[in-house]
């Protein structure tokens, strides 16, 4: 059995830092303001989905974006984007929430991908957690990060 002590001062630093960086699941590479934009319109997009404020949400994508829900063929557009968040009436998303793993820029595409959960609540009253993983295709437009792709699926 291998000890820590004084004697192993190096050692010891580069176990801590070995496990300190290791246990950090996100991972981020590209322009801090670029990653920041990002960051923000992810939180803003979960924030748009529990208003259900579905012009906002449609707005956060590309004019030519494309989404790949589970179980269906692919939408393209913000107006086929638009329609499919709609939830049905007495149907609301009470919690949502998106964590990326590793976002990465490159010039003016990026990438992230990560997990998502949330709930939804029913038209009865009753309420259903769920979550997924996820990767999103970014474009940079008119100076603004967009979503041109997003594919999600549950766990």
């Amino acid at each position: 059995m291998f000890c820590f002590n004084s004697h192993h001062p190096i050692l010891f630093f580069l176990f801590i830092c070995f496990f300190t960086t290791t246990s950090l699941a996100q991972k981020f590479e590209g322009k801090p303001k670029d990653i920041d934009q990002i960051l923000e319109n992810i939180t803003a997009f979960s924030q748009h989905v529990m208003n259900s404020d579905y012009d906002k949400i449609a707005d956060a994508y590309t004019s030519d974006a494309k989404i790949f829900p589970g179980n269906q063929d692919i939408l393209s557009g913000r107006e086929r984007i638009k329609k499919y968040w709609v939830l049905p009436e007495g149907v609301s998303t009470s919690y949502h929430k998106i964590t990326p793993e590793e976002i990465k820029v490159i010039k003016r595409h990026a990438y992230d991908y990560g997990y998502y959960e949330g709930k939804t609540k029913r038209k009865d009253g009753t309420e259903v957690t769920w979550k997924g993983k996820y990767v999103i295709v970014w474009k940079k437009e008119k100076g603004e990060w967009k979503m041109l792709l997003d594919i999600w699926n549950r766990i």
